[in-house]
């Protein structure tokens, strides 16, 4: 994982991993790359996304994140671990302790890489745009500040 990686960035793409499982049953990315200012998750899909379906995923996002969910971690055997979340991404020589990050009741999962400590921090969500292609669907997402949060409107 890329250790300059944004934290609010980084927690966006948690949860809409969450939301596109919930609301797909599809699992987490397969693929994902996350950037400052523009991201994408790579996900296993038979089809392209509706436009409603692609306005439904940015509202969910953008609810989790207004509920301002703590962030937290914790860490559990690799053998507990294997019992509850999928350890594909894990590498080979992981060690036998595993980190895990929760995002509030709505996400949990292992994690190697920064966060917010609350979700209110990561700003609004925005899809930029979605590829269905060759049974993935690639989406793309960015960042903007949330004018609900900003004092000064």
């Amino acid at each position: 994982m890329n250790k300059t990686i944004d934290p609010r960035m980084h927690s966006a793409e948690h949860i809409l991993n969450r939301t596109m499982d919930r609301a797909f049953a599809c699992g987490r990315s397969f693929n994902a790359h996350v950037e400052k200012k523009k991201s994408k998750c790579d996900y296993r899909f038979d089809r392209a996304l509706s436009d409603e379906e692609i306005r439904s995923i940015e509202t969910k996002v953008n609810e989790v994140i207004r509920e301002n969910l703590p962030v937290t971690e914790f860490f559990s055997s690799k053998q507990e671990a294997m019992d509850r979340y999928n350890l594909g991404k894990l590498p080979a020589d992981a060690g036998d302790t595993i980190r895990i990050v929760r995002i509030g009741d709505y996400d949990a999962c292992p994690c190697i890489g920064p966060h917010v400590g609350q979700t209110g921090e990561i700003g609004r969500f925005v899809i930029v745009s979605t590829e269905f292609k060759e049974r993935f669907l690639r989406v793309r997402f960015k960042l903007e500040q949330d004018p609900a949060a900003d004092p000064s409107s």
